[in-house]
């Protein structure tokens, strides 16, 4: 693979409001940033986030995903800081 290509990837992730398996297929930039993500599980779906791919479950409401999209997203902020 040409290190120019952009890299998909199969990965496993978590509901982020409670934690139920999903497999997601990813797509990097060489340089490892993400660039799109899609579901292939099913009764997930993707939610939205420019810096790593996040699932939440079809069952979830707006307002059980929001409060754990922002502390998703506030464990990413800390990770970099750590970095």
């Amino acid at each position: 693979m040409n290190t120019s290509e952009k890299k998909i990837v199969g990965e496993i992730h978590g509901c982020i409001v409670c934690a139920k398996l999903y497999n997601i297929l990813v797509v990097y930039t060489p340089e490892g940033k993400l660039l799109d993500c899609t579901v292939t599980s099913p009764g997930g779906h993707i939610v939205p986030d420019e810096r790593r791919p996040l699932v939440a479950c079809d069952i979830h409401s707006e307002e059980e995903i929001e409060p754990a999209h922002k502390r998703a997203q506030s464990t990413n902020t800390e990770e970099q800081e750590d970095d």
